[in-house]
């Protein structure tokens, strides 16, 4: 029965794109094969699943959502290819099995049991991917059962990561330096159990937790108290237009779209083929998603107060609403760092790029290295008024730890070459 299903599928691709073009549903448009790469049309239609629910994916979970996606994308396509150790699911695709296809089918299993509701545009868009691919019919539903059932192991392997653990309530300390419920929230601080979800290549969740803010007396506390609060002010007088719009930049859309966007225009503009490409996104993501599980575990270590807290003043407001959760350590700057540590390895440092953001059309911030897309996280969590700098500071130290100990020890080369000095699948 199932191959009944995937052969009418490939024979019906022509149909169901262009129903679906009819009801008015998404369209995702696929370039010409020649020009295609299955890999990054597919994570562009992750981000478009995780932006579609009302509200959208939060920007914490929706790492670990990422790197399920991505895991399952790299090794559908090297169980075929056979280059690089599994991140989960061994090498057993059939001889002759369409990488392209494996690609589409394990994203799109994944991002089915992820998001139900959207399976109908999800069918349509593999239909669309399906329809462009040259190769036998047979290759292509090799490769699409193959990457069915990729995506299929590891979704429930992750099922059981522990994200979904049900936890005691909260309950806040009292003592100065305590994290207290922030307006804008209630009840529990969000995404707990990120703390103690199971990593895709740490160790454990605490393997890489920094040392901790510093003490309410110190220098350094004081400094960064006194910049927060000048800066971070809604009303705040020495913020400049163009730091305003920093803070709202880098929070108006979710650390994985920022990053992702990036590497699949680098892949592009260096002509990735599909298995560097799915390796990239894979430690790109997964960098995402273990900095997050980091973060969580020093956040729920440390239970450290937010700036509007510490500053206890009715009439200072910060420039954006404060996320509700512990402040120590910056979760996006923990994430963008590992996220950019990761570019720069494939890329170097020193790479051209420009970020944009989806809740600002029109607005762009072009970089001439990674460390200063970094350095600019942290300004904006400052001047939006509820980070402290030591803890972007701590947390950018934290994500490159943690994408360097990703890239260390996730999909090693079987042949023992240095991944470095090859090119050939680039």
């Amino acid at each position: 029965m199932r191959r009944k299903v995937l052969l009418w599928m490939l024979a019906a691709v022509v149909a169901l794109t262009g129903a679906v073009g009819a009801s008015g549903s998404r369209i995702v448009t696929v370039r010409a094969a020649e020009k295609s790469n299955v890999v990054i049309d597919w994570n562009r239609i992750m981000l478009t699943a995780f932006a579609t629910p009302v509200p959208p994916v939060p920007a914490p979970p929706g790492t670990r959502l990422g790197a399920i996606v991505q895991a399952a994308v790299f090794d559908a396509v090297n169980g075929i290819d056979r280059k690089y150790t599994p991140i989960h699911v061994a090498p057993a695709a059939p001889d002759g099995a369409s990488p392209e296809a494996a690609a589409a089918g394990a994203a799109h299993t994944v991002l089915v049991a992820m998001f139900p509701a959207q399976q109908a545009a999800l069918d349509a868009d593999l239909a669309a991917s399906l329809a462009a691919m040259k190769g036998s019919n047979t290759g292509i539903a090799n490769g699409l059962a193959w990457g069915n059932s990729v995506g299929a192991q590891i979704w429930a392997w992750r099922k059981t990561d522990g994200f979904s653990t049900v936890l005691p309530a909260y309950v806040p300390g009292t003592a100065p330096g305590d994290w207290q419920p922030t307006p804008g929230g209630s009840g529990d601080p969000k995404f707990r159990t990120l703390a103690i979800t199971t990593p895709f290549a740490m160790t454990s969740p605490s393997q890489f937790r920094p040392a901790g803010p510093p003490a309410l007396t110190s220098a350094l506390y004081l400094q960064d108290f006194n910049e927060v609060k000048a800066f971070g002010n809604l009303t705040s007088t020495v913020r400049t237009p163009y730091q305003t719009q920093t803070g709202q930049f880098w929070q108006s859309d979710t650390v994985t779209a920022i990053w992702d966007r990036v590497a699949d225009t680098l892949a592009e503009e260096h002509h990735y083929n599909l298995l560097r490409s799915a390796r990239l996104l894979a430690f790109v993501d997964v960098a995402l998603a273990d900095a997050a599980i980091a973060v969580w575990d020093a956040k729920n270590t440390f239970n450290f107060w937010r700036p509007i807290t510490a500053i206890g003043d009715p009439s200072w407001v910060p420039l954006l609403t404060t996320p509700y959760f512990q402040e120590y350590p910056s979760g996006h700057s923990g994430a963008s760092s590992a996220a950019a540590t990761v570019l720069a390895s494939f890329f170097g440092n020193e790479t051209d790029f420009t970020l944009t953001s989806n809740a600002l059309p029109g607005v762009t911030r072009s970089f001439t290295s990674f460390s200063d897309a970094v350095a600019q996280v942290a300004d904006a969590r400052v001047f939006a008024g509820f980070h402290f700098r030591f803890s972007c500071n701590d947390a950018a130290g934290v994500g490159i730890q943690v994408a360097n100990h990703a890239e260390s020890t996730l999909m090693q080369r079987t042949d023992g070459e240095n991944e470095r000095s090859d090119t050939s699948d680039s």
